[in-house]
């Protein structure tokens, strides 16, 4: 056991520690989101439509604050870029506790959206800033395993105090959150080392212009589109063979168990291994799972695809983010973590609306173009992985020459 956990966790920094808990007691505070809707038609009297559009708010404004944060993690810092992320959307969650008018609960609801989404481009560069490129594939694992454990507890937690005050709910919420910037406050100091001769002229311009990043940022934004099916189109297909909500419920429930159980069990079988084989084995399975779909009429298959797809997107996690780490210029990291984020809320975009017009017309063999995504997704990192691990070498041995002449 004490080997394992040595494994597991072990050598990684003090930093890196408290950059985890700040992590996972944010996931579990950020319960309040979850409900929002409910909230909206029920305590406020927003029509369905206007509560959808409220909701909808708050996703473009984590559009906003992804790409406001990955700007502010590289000129402002990883420290003080999270601290006063954290500490703005303490003030405003505790603001929508008292507010009753809708048209202002939507003003907030955008601004929450926007500090939400601030912290992870510069809670990402700062994992790279701290850990060594040796560590990083165990530090990105238990970062991808605290994500899940933390919004798994955050579902429970809502529940629970919408149940005893929606007061105590946001209140609750903007304790968490003021929590984490305590802690980043207290214990995380600034990890970006500012080099004189560093080059930042382009900003975003440069990572939206790197062919060899967008690629893969293309690839993973397949990896997003696969995974968000679970919660748009699924439930659907789900429902038309006539399983249940409650149905619908267990599925998701047996794939977050198994990320939680198993997570911490997938650094052994990738180390030693070419990240780009672990991402196109990682892709093949998330493409079979959600493929064999298209044969599901009953319970137990669905259960069975939620498995395969599951550990494919264990595996993926640790590998993905290490080649973004690898392949982003240290002066622009947190613009490039920004780019990279944004193909999860792209996908949740996207996904639902191009998925729903899918199912709708192709019925079953929605789930076999889903599935031959997947498939070519794998063929996409087994064909550009060699070439862009020779970028990250390159790029890598170039960033430790201007280390070397700076010193």
């Amino acid at each position: 056991m004490r080997a394992w956990l040595r494994s597991t966790a072990g050598g990684l920094p003090s930093t890196y520690w408290y950059l985890w808990s700040g992590m996972l007691i944010n996931r579990v505070g950020a319960f309040a989101m979850l409900i929002m809707s409910v909230y909206l038609t029920d305590e406020r009297g927003a029509s369905v439509s206007l509560a959808g559009l409220v909701v909808g708010g708050y996703g473009i404004g984590g559009v906003a604050g992804t790409l406001l944060g990955g700007v502010l993690a590289d000129h402002w810092g990883r420290r003080a870029t999270l601290f006063w992320a954290h500490a703005v959307a303490a003030a405003l969650m505790a603001a929508l506790a008292f507010t009753t008018h809708v048209g202002v609960i939507a003003v907030l609801t955008v601004l929450l959206g926007i500090v939400h989404s601030m912290p992870m481009p510069a809670f990402v560069a700062a994992i790279v800033d701290v850990v060594p490129a040796e560590g990083r594939s165990r530090a990105f694992n238990l970062q991808f395993w605290s994500f899940n454990l933390g919004m798994a507890a955050a579902g429970l937690v809502a529940g629970v105090l919408a149940q005893v005050s929606y007061l105590v709910l946001f209140l609750a919420d903007a304790g968490a959150t003021a929590i984490t910037a305590i802690v980043i406050a207290w214990k995380v100091p600034e990890t970006f080392r500012r080099r004189s001769d560093a080059r930042t002229n382009g900003g975003l311009l440069t990572a939206l212009t790197d062919r060899t990043y967008l690629v893969f940022v293309g690839l993973t934004f397949l990896l997003a589109a696969l995974s968000t099916q679970t919660s748009t189109i699924m439930p659907l297909a789900m429902r038309a063979d006539g399983l249940s909500p409650a149905a619908y419920g267990t599925v998701v429930a047996i794939s977050a168990a198994l990320i939680v159980v198993g997570q911490l069990f997938v650094p052994p079988l990738i180390d030693g291994r070419r990240k780009h084989t672990v991402l196109a084995a990682a892709l093949l399975l998330i493409g079979v799972g959600f493929g064999a779909l298209a044969f599901a009429d009953r319970m137990a298959i669905y259960l069975l695809a939620a498995v395969v797809w599951t550990i494919g997107s264990m595996l993926a996690a640790p590998p993905n983010a290490e080649v973004n780490a690898e392949l982003a210029p240290e002066e622009l990291r947190g613009r490039y973590q920004a780019v990279f984020a944004l193909t999860f809320p792209a996908a949740a975009f996207l996904t639902p609306a191009l998925g729903g017009l899918s199912l709708e017309r192709l019925g079953s063999w929605h789930w076999i173009v889903a599935g031959s995504l997947g498939l070519a997704a794998a063929a996409g990192h087994l064909l550009t992985g060699p070439s862009r691990d020779r970028e990250a070498a390159r790029r890598a041995t170039g960033a430790r020459e201007l280390e070397r002449v700076a010193g």
